[in-house]
């Protein structure tokens, strides 16, 4: 069972994005683009339609989060009987290809750690082929392939890859997962440390070049640009309402769109942000993005578009999360409602991450921030 809308946080690289649980498991990621297929998908249903979790192996005291200053870094640590372990979650500023990186940290004690890799491409639909090559195991169906590389000893057990592994303070064990073309040799292997270290330097980068000391809540204002700036598309300079599909506003409700799509309204709310914050390149981009997408007969404008430009949009069969059918496609533009849950969705990602304790049962919560 997924858990509460609110209990998962965002990692991304700019082109798509993955949620990241309290528990430790990534249940959404759709690779290469924000509108491609998930590979990960138990948000909208339970793991059988695809996760990825890394957690200690016994009971969890208690569990905090941050982000790792004005970053995308997610630190999440847990405390055990054993002791404490730290989760660091990114996902690199595109190079050739994305990649997720999990690095488990020791804080203190002896921790022993267990993974969960259940690939499932399609939403859920696709269970891939999975064989070993000489430094990577390596998973395919279709036009889609994954890659995990890891000196951790892994093994299959009932069309999912299983690890059990410990860790002690000073130890930094990483995992690195990264999408490639199903008729491309997957790409060299990355410095799993140093591309951290990087992707937080980039982001730190970004991030100075605002000033909201002069609005009200600046630590909260500069998050929420952090957000933001992760919807956009850096391809085309798109923005998309949000990085998920069918999280309804109310469990059971019609209010449940695809918003992994531009929808001109919503992208002109993030702009109006960026440009109070300074941010005019994204600006432009954007302008320049619409240009492109609405050319054409002015009469024919949508309400939206895809990243990459497109207006077309395909089908969805997902279950829904909550018990709440997806939309038979991604939302017609003359059916949309006038109040947009991708807001709310943004906000529930934004809020500072406080202390928790680990989540249990199912989801009792609709999918609207506090406030809202």
């Amino acid at each position: 069972m997924p858990g509460r809308i609110e209990d998962y946080a965002l990692v991304g690289d700019t082109q798509t994005a993955a949620l990241v649980g309290r528990d430790g498991s990534i249940d959404w990621l759709c690779f290469p683009r924000f509108d491609s297929g998930a590979c990960f998908a138990a948000l909208l249903g339970d793991e059988e339609n695809g996760r990825w979790l890394l957690a200690p192996a016994g009971e969890v005291h208690r569990t905090t989060r941050r982000y790792r200053g004005d970053t995308l870094v997610l630190e999440t640590e847990f405390r055990t009987g054993d002791g404490t372990v730290r989760l660091l979650d990114c996902m690199p500023i595109r190079g050739k290809a994305p990649d997720v990186i999990r690095i488990v940290e020791g804080v203190d004690g002896r921790v022993p750690m267990s993974m969960e890799l259940i690939i499932r491409f399609d939403y859920g639909r696709v269970v891939p082929w999975v064989f070993r090559r000489e430094d990577a195991l390596s998973a395919i169906a279709g036009p889609d392939a994954l890659c995990l590389r890891t000196p951790v000893e892994t093994r299959g057990e009932g069309l999912t890859t299983v690890a059990e592994f410990e860790v002690v303070p000073g130890d930094r064990v990483p995992f690195v997962l990264t999408w490639h073309p199903s008729h491309e040799p997957p790409p060299e292997p990355l410095d799993a440390l140093g591309d951290l270290d990087e992707t937080a330097a980039w982001w730190e980068d970004w991030s100075s070049g605002a000033d909201p000391s002069g609005l009200p809540e600046p630590d909260a204002v500069a998050r929420s640009l952090i957000t933001l700036k992760a919807l956009t598309y850096a391809p085309t300079g798109g923005i998309v309402a949000a990085p998920t599909t069918s999280l309804p506003e109310r469990i059971g409700g019609g209010r449940n769109w695809d918003y992994r799509y531009c929808w001109l309204r919503d992208a002109t709310f993030t702009l109006y942000a960026f440009s109070l914050a300074g941010y005019k390149d994204e600006a432009a981009a954007w302008r320049d993005w619409l240009l492109r997408a609405a050319a054409g007969d002015p009469a024919d404008l949508q309400t939206m578009y895809g990243p990459r430009e497109s207006g077309g949009f395909p089908s969805s069969s997902s279950s829904g999360w909550g018990a709440t059918r997806a939309r038979g496609r991604c939302g017609s533009a003359t059916a949309r409602p006038t109040s947009s849950n991708s807001t709310c969705t943004a906000r529930s990602w934004t809020r500072s991450i406080s202390p928790v304790v680990p989540p249990s049962g199912r989801a009792t919560r609709a999918g609207r921030c506090n406030g809202c």
